[in-house]
Protein backbone atom coordinates (compact mmCIF):
# COMPACT_ATOMS: atom_id res chain seq x y z
CA UNK A 1 0.00 0.00 0.00
CA UNK A 2 1.21 3.21 -0.81
CA UNK A 3 1.48 6.58 0.43
CA UNK A 4 -1.22 7.91 -1.16
CA UNK A 5 -3.39 5.09 -0.45
CA UNK A 6 -2.47 5.26 3.42
CA UNK A 7 -3.58 9.17 3.15
CA UNK A 8 -6.80 8.79 1.66
CA UNK A 9 -7.48 5.34 3.42
CA UNK A 10 -7.05 7.31 6.68
CA UNK A 11 -8.93 10.28 5.72
CA UNK A 12 -11.63 8.10 4.79
CA UNK A 13 -11.44 6.28 7.91
CA UNK A 14 -11.57 9.71 10.15
CA UNK A 15 -14.76 11.00 8.33
CA UNK A 16 -16.27 8.01 8.82
CA UNK A 17 -15.97 7.80 12.10
CA UNK A 18 -16.92 11.36 12.59
CA UNK A 19 -20.82 10.72 10.31
CA UNK A 20 -21.35 7.42 11.82
CA UNK A 21 -20.81 9.21 15.13
CA UNK A 22 -23.69 11.89 14.35
CA UNK A 23 -26.22 9.59 12.71
CA UNK A 24 -25.84 6.95 15.03
CA UNK A 25 -26.73 9.44 17.28
CA UNK A 26 -30.00 11.56 15.54
CA UNK A 27 -30.76 7.71 14.39
CA UNK A 28 -30.45 6.53 18.48
CA UNK A 29 -32.24 9.20 20.14
CA UNK A 30 -35.22 9.21 17.53
CA UNK A 31 -35.32 5.10 18.92
CA UNK A 32 -34.38 5.90 22.31
CA UNK A 33 -37.25 8.40 22.69
CA UNK A 34 -39.82 5.98 22.32
CA UNK A 35 -38.41 3.21 23.93
CA UNK A 36 -37.46 5.47 27.21
CA UNK A 37 -41.44 6.86 27.12
CA UNK A 38 -42.80 2.95 26.72
CA UNK A 39 -39.87 1.52 29.94
CA UNK A 40 -40.58 4.82 32.41
CA UNK A 41 -43.95 4.40 31.65
CA UNK A 42 -43.84 0.33 32.65
CA UNK A 43 -42.25 1.41 35.91
CA UNK A 44 -38.58 0.73 34.95
CA UNK A 45 -35.53 2.50 36.06
CA UNK A 46 -32.74 4.24 33.98
CA UNK A 47 -30.71 1.26 34.27
CA UNK A 48 -32.83 -0.76 32.47
CA UNK A 49 -33.50 2.05 30.15
CA UNK A 50 -29.69 2.14 29.44
CA UNK A 51 -29.09 -1.39 28.94
CA UNK A 52 -32.05 -1.44 26.02
CA UNK A 53 -30.18 0.84 24.50
CA UNK A 54 -27.25 -0.38 24.15
CA UNK A 55 -28.77 -4.09 22.83
CA UNK A 56 -30.46 -2.13 19.92
CA UNK A 57 -26.91 -0.15 18.93
CA UNK A 58 -25.65 -2.88 17.25
CA UNK A 59 -28.11 -2.99 14.59
CA UNK A 60 -28.69 0.91 14.17
CA UNK A 61 -25.34 1.04 13.64
CA UNK A 62 -25.44 -1.72 10.59
CA UNK A 63 -28.27 0.35 9.13
CA UNK A 64 -26.03 3.64 9.30
CA UNK A 65 -22.53 2.22 8.11
CA UNK A 66 -23.06 2.41 4.03
CA UNK A 67 -24.59 5.84 4.11
CA UNK A 68 -21.60 7.40 6.56
CA UNK A 69 -19.36 5.60 4.18
CA UNK A 70 -20.62 6.81 1.43
CA UNK A 71 -21.20 10.54 2.54
CA UNK A 72 -17.49 10.39 4.03
CA UNK A 73 -16.73 9.41 0.42
CA UNK A 74 -17.91 12.26 -0.88
CA UNK A 75 -16.48 14.88 1.26
CA UNK A 76 -12.94 13.54 0.88
CA UNK A 77 -12.97 13.47 -2.65
CA UNK A 78 -15.02 16.85 -2.66
CA UNK A 79 -12.28 18.28 -0.85
CA UNK A 80 -9.61 16.88 -2.97
CA UNK A 81 -11.12 18.41 -6.15
CA UNK A 82 -11.51 21.54 -4.28
CA UNK A 83 -8.22 21.88 -3.45
CA UNK A 84 -6.67 20.37 -6.45
CA UNK A 85 -5.08 17.59 -5.19
CA UNK A 86 -6.55 14.77 -7.25
CA UNK A 87 -5.60 17.55 -10.14
CA UNK A 88 -2.18 17.25 -9.23
CA UNK A 89 -2.13 13.74 -8.82
CA UNK A 90 -3.47 12.95 -12.31
CA UNK A 91 -1.05 15.44 -13.78
CA UNK A 92 1.40 13.11 -12.36
CA UNK A 93 0.71 10.37 -14.30
CA UNK A 94 -2.04 8.56 -11.91
CA UNK A 95 -4.62 7.03 -13.72
CA UNK A 96 -8.19 7.06 -12.23
CA UNK A 97 -8.12 3.18 -11.39
CA UNK A 98 -5.08 3.94 -9.40
CA UNK A 99 -6.52 6.80 -7.87
CA UNK A 100 -9.88 5.10 -6.66
CA UNK A 101 -7.54 1.91 -5.34
CA UNK A 102 -8.00 3.52 -1.29
CA UNK A 103 -11.52 3.24 -1.78
CA UNK A 104 -11.81 -0.11 -2.52
CA UNK A 105 -9.66 -0.97 0.34
CA UNK A 106 -12.06 1.51 2.45
CA UNK A 107 -15.18 -0.76 0.96
CA UNK A 108 -13.38 -3.67 1.98
CA UNK A 109 -13.05 -2.60 5.42
CA UNK A 110 -16.27 -1.45 5.41
CA UNK A 111 -17.19 -5.02 4.74
CA UNK A 112 -15.66 -6.88 6.89
CA UNK A 113 -17.20 -4.23 9.69
CA UNK A 114 -21.00 -4.81 8.20
CA UNK A 115 -20.38 -8.48 8.54
CA UNK A 116 -19.07 -8.97 11.91
CA UNK A 117 -22.00 -7.02 12.85
CA UNK A 118 -25.00 -8.33 11.09
CA UNK A 119 -23.79 -11.79 11.27
CA UNK A 120 -22.13 -12.08 15.31
CA UNK A 121 -23.04 -8.52 17.06
CA UNK A 122 -26.50 -8.00 15.81
CA UNK A 123 -28.06 -11.01 16.23
CA UNK A 124 -26.63 -12.02 19.81
CA UNK A 125 -27.82 -8.84 21.23
CA UNK A 126 -31.34 -9.07 19.13
CA UNK A 127 -31.48 -12.50 21.11
CA UNK A 128 -30.58 -10.94 24.57
CA UNK A 129 -33.19 -7.50 23.84
CA UNK A 130 -35.92 -10.04 23.31
CA UNK A 131 -35.07 -11.77 26.84
CA UNK A 132 -34.59 -9.11 28.55
CA UNK A 133 -37.93 -7.43 27.04
CA UNK A 134 -39.59 -11.02 28.18
CA UNK A 135 -38.32 -10.40 31.77
CA UNK A 136 -39.21 -7.14 32.22
CA UNK A 137 -42.80 -7.78 30.92
CA UNK A 138 -42.70 -10.80 33.46
CA UNK A 139 -41.28 -8.61 36.48
CA UNK A 140 -44.22 -6.11 38.04
CA UNK A 141 -41.63 -4.73 41.00
CA UNK A 142 -41.22 -1.97 38.67
CA UNK A 143 -45.25 -1.31 38.15
CA UNK A 144 -45.94 -1.48 41.73
CA UNK A 145 -43.36 0.23 43.25
CA UNK A 146 -44.97 3.49 43.52
CA UNK A 147 -46.74 4.06 46.82
CA UNK A 148 -49.61 6.41 47.80
CA UNK A 149 -51.46 6.02 44.13
CA UNK A 150 -53.97 4.34 42.08
CA UNK A 151 -52.18 2.10 39.61
CA UNK A 152 -53.53 0.15 36.66
CA UNK A 153 -50.55 -2.34 35.86
CA UNK A 154 -52.75 -4.41 33.30
CA UNK A 155 -56.43 -4.31 32.55
CA UNK A 156 -59.44 -5.17 34.91
CA UNK A 157 -56.52 -4.41 37.94
CA UNK A 158 -55.93 -1.74 40.30
CA UNK A 159 -53.62 -1.65 43.13
CA UNK A 160 -53.00 0.93 45.99
CA UNK A 161 -50.15 0.80 48.34
CA UNK A 162 -49.88 3.29 51.35
CA UNK A 163 -46.38 2.31 51.79
CA UNK A 164 -43.07 0.42 50.83
CA UNK A 165 -40.55 -0.73 53.01
CA UNK A 166 -36.65 -0.39 52.13
CA UNK A 167 -36.81 -4.14 51.87
CA UNK A 168 -40.25 -4.33 49.70
CA UNK A 169 -42.68 -5.20 51.77
CA UNK A 170 -45.84 -3.03 51.40
CA UNK A 171 -47.57 -1.90 53.89
CA UNK A 172 -51.94 -1.74 53.81
CA UNK A 173 -52.14 -2.80 50.03
CA UNK A 174 -56.30 -2.83 48.00
CA UNK A 175 -56.38 -4.53 45.19
CA UNK A 176 -59.15 -4.70 43.31
CA UNK A 177 -59.96 -7.85 39.99
CA UNK A 178 -62.13 -7.10 37.74
CA UNK A 179 -61.22 -9.07 34.99
CA UNK A 180 -63.83 -11.31 35.14
CA UNK A 181 -67.09 -10.91 33.96
CA UNK A 182 -69.81 -9.93 36.36
CA UNK A 183 -67.80 -10.47 39.46
CA UNK A 184 -65.67 -8.15 41.09
CA UNK A 185 -62.76 -9.56 44.26
CA UNK A 186 -61.37 -7.00 46.58
CA UNK A 187 -58.41 -7.69 48.55
CA UNK A 188 -57.20 -5.50 51.43
CA UNK A 189 -53.99 -6.66 53.36
CA UNK A 190 -51.80 -5.65 56.29
CA UNK A 191 -48.74 -6.34 54.60
CA UNK A 192 -48.11 -7.78 51.24
CA UNK A 193 -44.58 -9.04 48.89
CA UNK A 194 -44.25 -10.04 45.17
CA UNK A 195 -42.51 -12.60 44.43
CA UNK A 196 -41.04 -14.17 41.66
CA UNK A 197 -41.98 -17.85 40.71
CA UNK A 198 -41.83 -20.45 38.36
CA UNK A 199 -45.05 -19.83 36.94
CA UNK A 200 -45.02 -15.55 36.96
CA UNK A 201 -44.84 -12.95 39.51
CA UNK A 202 -46.82 -13.46 42.72
CA UNK A 203 -48.60 -11.43 45.15
CA UNK A 204 -48.28 -12.62 48.88
CA UNK A 205 -50.79 -10.90 50.98
CA UNK A 206 -50.97 -11.34 55.14
CA UNK A 207 -53.86 -10.95 57.48
CA UNK A 208 -56.47 -9.54 55.29
CA UNK A 209 -59.67 -9.62 53.82
CA UNK A 210 -61.40 -10.91 50.05
CA UNK A 211 -64.71 -9.47 49.32
CA UNK A 212 -66.36 -11.00 46.48
CA UNK A 213 -69.10 -8.73 44.64
CA UNK A 214 -71.65 -10.75 42.22
CA UNK A 215 -72.54 -7.62 39.96
CA UNK A 216 -75.70 -9.19 38.41
CA UNK A 217 -77.26 -10.40 42.15
CA UNK A 218 -75.53 -7.78 44.33
CA UNK A 219 -74.21 -10.42 46.66
CA UNK A 220 -70.98 -9.82 48.63
CA UNK A 221 -69.04 -12.64 49.95
CA UNK A 222 -66.48 -12.01 52.62
CA UNK A 223 -63.14 -14.32 53.44
CA UNK A 224 -60.44 -13.17 56.14
CA UNK A 225 -57.27 -14.79 55.61
CA UNK A 226 -54.21 -14.98 57.54
CA UNK A 227 -51.89 -15.08 53.93
CA UNK A 228 -53.19 -15.89 50.71
CA UNK A 229 -50.97 -15.82 47.26
CA UNK A 230 -52.26 -13.89 44.03
CA UNK A 231 -51.08 -14.84 40.86
CA UNK A 232 -50.43 -11.51 38.88
CA UNK A 233 -48.82 -13.17 35.96
CA UNK A 234 -51.93 -15.13 34.75
CA UNK A 235 -53.29 -11.69 34.14
CA UNK A 236 -50.53 -10.49 32.00
CA UNK A 237 -49.68 -10.66 28.52
CA UNK A 238 -46.47 -13.30 27.30
CA UNK A 239 -47.25 -16.08 28.99
CA UNK A 240 -46.97 -18.48 25.68
CA UNK A 241 -44.04 -19.67 24.67
CA UNK A 242 -41.60 -17.26 23.18
CA UNK A 243 -41.76 -16.79 19.15
CA UNK A 244 -38.22 -16.92 17.70
CA UNK A 245 -37.29 -14.07 15.85
CA UNK A 246 -35.62 -14.61 12.84
CA UNK A 247 -32.99 -11.26 13.26
CA UNK A 248 -31.51 -13.40 16.61
CA UNK A 249 -30.73 -16.67 14.88
CA UNK A 250 -26.89 -17.80 13.72
CA UNK A 251 -26.40 -17.38 10.03
CA UNK A 252 -25.38 -20.82 9.50
CA UNK A 253 -28.24 -21.68 10.61
CA UNK A 254 -30.39 -19.73 8.28
CA UNK A 255 -28.16 -20.82 5.54
CA UNK A 256 -28.65 -24.33 6.07
CA UNK A 257 -32.42 -24.22 7.10
CA UNK A 258 -35.23 -26.64 5.68
CA UNK A 259 -38.95 -27.29 6.29
CA UNK A 260 -38.60 -28.99 8.78
CA UNK A 261 -36.55 -26.39 10.81
CA UNK A 262 -39.24 -24.05 10.10
CA UNK A 263 -41.62 -25.83 11.52
CA UNK A 264 -40.15 -26.38 14.59
CA UNK A 265 -39.31 -22.67 14.99
CA UNK A 266 -42.46 -21.53 13.58
CA UNK A 267 -40.65 -18.88 11.09
CA UNK A 268 -41.86 -19.17 7.42
CA UNK A 269 -38.78 -20.68 5.75
CA UNK A 270 -38.27 -18.15 3.07
CA UNK A 271 -37.91 -15.15 5.53
CA UNK A 272 -35.15 -17.07 7.43
CA UNK A 273 -33.68 -18.16 3.75
CA UNK A 274 -33.38 -14.19 3.05
CA UNK A 275 -32.12 -13.12 6.28
CA UNK A 276 -29.27 -15.63 5.58
CA UNK A 277 -28.33 -14.48 2.61
CA UNK A 278 -29.02 -10.70 2.87
CA UNK A 279 -26.53 -10.65 5.72
CA UNK A 280 -24.27 -11.68 3.15
CA UNK A 281 -25.27 -10.02 0.66
CA UNK A 282 -25.26 -6.28 2.63
CA UNK A 283 -21.72 -7.03 3.53
CA UNK A 284 -21.26 -7.23 -0.53
CA UNK A 285 -22.82 -4.12 -1.03
CA UNK A 286 -21.06 -1.82 1.13
CA UNK A 287 -17.99 -2.32 -0.61
CA UNK A 288 -19.41 -0.70 -4.05
CA UNK A 289 -21.27 2.15 -2.34
CA UNK A 290 -18.30 4.28 -1.59
CA UNK A 291 -16.88 3.81 -5.24
CA UNK A 292 -19.85 4.48 -6.52
CA UNK A 293 -19.54 8.32 -5.20
CA UNK A 294 -15.87 8.69 -5.64
CA UNK A 295 -16.34 7.78 -9.60
CA UNK A 296 -18.68 9.98 -10.01
CA UNK A 297 -16.75 13.01 -8.52
CA UNK A 298 -14.61 11.90 -11.20
CA UNK A 299 -16.41 12.35 -14.03
CA UNK A 300 -16.30 16.07 -14.64
CA UNK A 301 -13.41 18.28 -15.03
CA UNK A 302 -11.86 20.97 -12.61
CA UNK A 303 -14.39 24.06 -11.91
CA UNK A 304 -14.23 26.75 -9.68
CA UNK A 305 -17.97 26.06 -8.64
CA UNK A 306 -17.40 22.78 -7.65
CA UNK A 307 -19.19 19.02 -7.94
CA UNK A 308 -22.52 19.36 -6.85
CA UNK A 309 -23.55 17.62 -10.35
CA UNK A 310 -21.28 14.90 -9.75
CA UNK A 311 -22.49 14.71 -6.28
CA UNK A 312 -25.93 14.70 -7.22
CA UNK A 313 -25.36 12.22 -9.62
CA UNK A 314 -23.85 9.73 -7.04
CA UNK A 315 -26.74 10.01 -4.50
CA UNK A 316 -29.55 9.54 -7.96
CA UNK A 317 -27.45 6.00 -8.64
CA UNK A 318 -27.38 5.09 -4.71
CA UNK A 319 -31.07 5.77 -3.78
CA UNK A 320 -32.28 3.16 -6.00
CA UNK A 321 -30.37 0.74 -4.70
CA UNK A 322 -32.99 0.09 -1.84
CA UNK A 323 -35.54 -0.34 -4.01
CA UNK A 324 -33.89 -2.81 -5.70
CA UNK A 325 -33.18 -4.43 -2.20
CA UNK A 326 -37.13 -4.24 -1.46
CA UNK A 327 -37.59 -6.00 -4.67
CA UNK A 328 -35.51 -8.89 -4.05
CA UNK A 329 -36.66 -9.23 -0.51
CA UNK A 330 -39.99 -9.77 -2.28
CA UNK A 331 -39.11 -12.06 -4.54
CA UNK A 332 -37.47 -14.29 -1.87
CA UNK A 333 -39.79 -13.70 0.78
CA UNK A 334 -42.53 -15.25 -1.45
CA UNK A 335 -40.39 -18.40 -2.60
CA UNK A 336 -37.51 -19.29 -0.77
CA UNK A 337 -35.54 -21.51 -4.05
CA UNK A 338 -35.86 -17.78 -5.47
CA UNK A 339 -32.98 -16.73 -3.11
CA UNK A 340 -30.63 -15.62 -5.36
CA UNK A 341 -32.78 -12.07 -5.55
CA UNK A 342 -30.89 -11.62 -2.06
CA UNK A 343 -27.90 -10.36 -3.84
CA UNK A 344 -30.03 -8.42 -6.58
CA UNK A 345 -28.96 -5.56 -4.76
CA UNK A 346 -25.26 -5.93 -4.36
CA UNK A 347 -24.85 -7.17 -8.35
CA UNK A 348 -26.57 -4.22 -9.32
CA UNK A 349 -24.79 -1.69 -7.31
CA UNK A 350 -21.22 -3.63 -8.66
CA UNK A 351 -22.20 -2.70 -12.03
CA UNK A 352 -22.95 0.45 -11.53
CA UNK A 353 -20.04 1.17 -9.91
CA UNK A 354 -17.51 -0.76 -12.47
CA UNK A 355 -19.67 1.26 -14.91
CA UNK A 356 -18.70 4.31 -13.30
CA UNK A 357 -15.32 3.40 -12.68
CA UNK A 358 -14.80 2.70 -16.58
CA UNK A 359 -16.18 6.44 -17.34
CA UNK A 360 -13.83 8.30 -14.99
CA UNK A 361 -11.00 6.85 -16.38
CA UNK A 362 -12.14 7.34 -20.01
CA UNK A 363 -12.67 10.97 -18.44
CA UNK A 364 -9.01 11.22 -16.89
CA UNK A 365 -7.69 14.36 -19.35
CA UNK A 366 -10.31 16.53 -18.45
CA UNK A 367 -8.66 16.76 -15.14
CA UNK A 368 -5.59 18.84 -16.74
CA UNK A 369 -7.96 21.22 -18.32
CA UNK A 370 -8.42 24.24 -16.19
CA UNK A 371 -11.31 26.53 -17.41
CA UNK A 372 -10.42 30.26 -18.33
Amino acid sequence: MGQYDRYVLRQLVMLFGFFSLVLVSVYWVNQAARLFDSLIADGQNVSVFLEFSALTLPWIVQLILPVAAFVATLYIFNRMIGESELVVLQTAGLSALRLLRPVFFFGLLMAVLIGVLGNVLAPTARAQFIDRQDEVRDDLTGRFLRAGEFIHPTGGLTLYIREITELGEFRDLFLQDASNRGVEVSYSATNALLVRSPTGPRLVMFDGLAQTLDLETGRLATVSFSDFTYDVGALMDGGDLRQVDVRELPTLLLLSADEMMAEVLNVPLAHMVFEGHDRIAQSLFVIFVPLIGAASLMLGSFSRFGVWRQILIAVLLVLPLQIVRNAGEAAVRADADAWPMAYAQPSVAAFVALSMVALAMRRRKGWGAVPA
